[in-house]
């Protein structure tokens, strides 16, 4: 499964709280120095980036003086919001010191339950890497509340894995990997080289919650390796301080716990379409358009819609009826409801001149498509 590494086009890496300061001496900007020199390596042997920090509160903890993690909410939000500061120009220095750019993406659990939000924080995404940018990822801590903080940032990645649609999620950690036992107990413990993300018998030796820096542990990053498979992403659970890390992942060296997917990328994701989301209208589709749809797999295109019924938002499930009114298919609205009656009947060409602009060609795209 290593070649799943290698061929990987696009990286998520996420590096956690413990790594990133020292455990809690403060930013350590020499091992970020190193991971930014690989992460750099990276991108110009054609991989796109993404990455996740943590860091952020115990950053700030340090810069107060602070030796334990607070539990109130208004404590940790001001811990971020000192810390976030410190974090961001260091990521920015090391990087331009490469001539790279980078770009700061603060989320909330809101941004990516909201289906327009969504598809909003996607599309940034999306064009910052096309634009050669690399994102720096963290959880938005100075305004989250209990009800909707993410809880870790392994989750936070997992999440960005999604919405980026990444083939590989890395999650660096002060750990070499998953183990079948404690190693800090177990001296016989071995390491999981590879395993299915579902395997059951992975809750059994994941063991329990983080240390006194992050939120997380090794169950979180299971479940994250969980999250991330549902979009059909491997995840490796490695060592951030083995040397060169990212380098001999990228060589295909067996480092970690490489944990796989059950579905491949476009099954997974027709998997959470078909299970996940309600629908919000329907379109009625011309014979032609249900040939088009059913036989010969295409996107739907305005054209060949007759009628718009319901009212539903970009982004939101909509389902795809033949003249009989028998469904034929369903998937993600590329247009609202209002704008999609403005061009119904019409060829893509015209979308710009009956809306003012034109953000997709097909009402519906076959990568969000399902048939039932």
């Amino acid at each position: 499964m290593r070649d799943k590494v290698t061929g990987a086009q696009r990286w998520v890496v996420k590096i956690g709280s413990a790594l990133l300061t020292a455990d809690g001496r403060g930013l350590d900007r020499d091992a970020m120095a190193v991971w930014v020199e690989q992460m750099v390596a990276l991108r110009r042997a054609g991989v796109e980036l993404v990455l996740v920090s943590s860091g952020a509160v115990a950053a700030g903890m340090s810069s107060l003086g602070w030796v334990s993690r607070p539990s109130a909410i208004h404590e940790l939000q001001a811990a971020a919001a000192v810390g976030q500061m410190g974090l961001v120009r260091a990521w920015e220095s090391s990087f331009a010191g490469h001539d790279e750019q980078t770009a700061q993406v603060l989320l909330t659990h809101d941004d990516l339950s909201d289906r327009k939000r969504y598809l909003n924080a996607r599309s940034t995404l999306r064009t910052l890497v096309e634009l050669g940018v690399i994102p720096v990822i963290n959880e938005n801590d100075t305004v989250v509340t209990d009800e909707i903080r993410f809880g870790d940032n392994d989750t936070l990645a997992a999440l960005v894995a999604n919405l980026v649609e990444a083939d590989l999620l890395v999650i660096l950690t002060d750990r070499d990997g998953m183990f079948d036992a404690d190693p800090r107990h177990n001296p016989d413990a071995q390491l999981i080289y590879e395993a299915r993300a579902d395997d059951a018998a992975l809750d059994a030796v994941a063991g329990g919650t983080g240390g006194a820096l992050g939120r997380g542990g090794m169950q979180t990053k299971l479940r994250a390796a969980r999250l991330a498979a549902r979009s059909g992403a491997y995840t490796v659970i490695v060592g951030g301080r083995i040397e060169r890390v990212l380098d001999r992942l990228h060589a295909g060296e067996r480092l970690g716990t490489l944990l796989a997917p059950e579905r491949g990328l476009l099954a997974a994701r027709k998997q959470w379409l078909a299970g996940h989301l309600q629908t919000r209208g329907t379109l009625v589709l011309d014979a032609g358009a249900v040939k088009a749809v059913l036989r010969d797999g295409k996107s739907l295109l305005p054209v060949g819609v007759r009628e718009v019924q319901g009212s539903f938002r970009r982004g939101e499930m909509v389902v795809c009826v033949g003249p009989d009114g028998r469904e034929i298919a369903r998937g993600l609205a590329n247009y609202s409801a209002l704008e999609a009656q403005k061009i119904i009947g019409h060829s893509s060409d015209a979308i710009e001149r009956l809306l003012g602009y034109v953000d997709e060609p097909e009402l519906l795209h076959r990568d969000n498509m399902i048939l039932v």
